[in-house]
Order: C-alpha cells, then structure tokens, then sequence
C-alpha cells in the first residue's frame, strides 16, 4: 500500500506577502536539523579541534580519507543526534546536513566515513590516548566556564555518581554489583556546579 505524501506546505501568518513554504520532494533531505546548531556550538567552543590536536594519529598519510577532527565530529553529532551505534554510518554517509556539520559539501562534497572506518577509529583509542582527550575535554570545559564566570567562582564542584542500568541475558562487559545487587551497567555521571560568592 502507498503512502500519501504531502509534496509542499504553505504556512502563512501575519505577513500575507512573504508565506513560508516547505518542500519534501527534494534528493538532498535531511531529518537532522539540530545537527547545525551542534556544529555552530562546537566552532564556538572548539572542542572536537582540541580533542583531535591531542590525538595521535598512526595511519599511513597516504591512505587517509577522514581526519581525526572530521571522524571525531561525526561520530560525537551521530551520538548527540541519538545514532548509539556505528552501524548508522551507512545511512548518514550522504546526508548534506551531517557532511555540512563536518565541514564538507552537503551536495558534492566526499561520503563521510563507513561504519568499519568508525569502529576501527573508535577501537584503536589506547587507554593513555583516552586519558588525553578526558583532561582536554576537563581543561575545554573548566576554561568556558571560567570565561563565562568572568572570575566569579569561588569554587567548582564536580560531582560523579553513578547510576546502574540492569542488564538481562549474555550482554557484554555487564558485571554484578552487590551495592544493587543485579548484573548491570554502571556509567558514572559527572555534574558541574559553580558557587559564586555573594554579591
């Protein structure tokens, strides 16, 4: 059975004279649209430039298609967009608003990286490599705020918890934990707080 698709929508507020219309029957499409103001966020703030200068890229020049910046931000906008997995990669290969957040063509710029270009990236992170872009991420993070703060902080609390999230059946990397007294997950979850004096 066919889908009835609506080809365009014509919103018209107060101004009769300059209507919004909205087209689907574009190629270049995209259902990502958040994507743009993660990539104006992260120019701002510079993060996935300052986790990629302190990477420590092993690959032959001469076969390097995707920088570690451009990996980088593809894999942490695929996440933030809610893509858990690699295995999307295949899809938002040609989407124009992922390659615009990488900073390629969205029409005739280059594919972005496959899934098996994703995983080997993600896989050959070694723990001190891993340790470098935690204290860069500290470092960016306390230095935005501190920025923001003007000074004003007296004191910055970071605060880590963490949370268990129970796992049924042979999921990987689960282990039991006699404080929730399950087998489960258990991501830490870290919380800025800045106190500032009183004025």
């Amino acid at each position: 059975m066919a889908t009835a698709c609506i080809p365009q929508v014509t919103f018209e507020f107060h101004d009769k004279l300059n209507p919004v219309v909205a087209r689907f029957d574009q190629a270049q499409a995209s259902t990502d649209g958040g994507v743009v103001l993660l990539k104006a966020l992260d120019d701002r703030l510079g993060v996935t430039d300052q986790l990629a200068a302190c990477l420590i890229d092993s690959r032959d020049p001469d076969k390097i298609r995707h920088s570690m910046r451009d990996l980088l931000r593809q894999r942490i906008f695929g996440l933030a967009c809610g893509y858990e997995d690699a295995n999307d990669a295949a899809r938002l290969a040609d989407d124009p608003l992922h390659k615009l957040a990488v900073g390629r063509d969205p029409v005739i710029g280059a594919a972005l990286a496959s899934q098996p270009t994703l995983s080997r990236f993600e896989h050959a992170m070694s723990p001190r490599a891993l340790y470098r872009a935690s204290r860069t991420l500290a470092a960016t993070v306390i230095s935005h705020h501190r920025a923001r703060l003007q000074g004003r902080a007296q004191r910055i609390t970071i605060d880590l918890d963490p949370t268990d999230d129970p796992t049924h059946g042979q999921q990987e990397l689960t282990f039991f934990n006699g404080h929730y007294d399950a087998w489960c997950y258990l991501p830490l979850v870290a919380t800025l707080t800045f106190n500032r004096p009183l004025a």
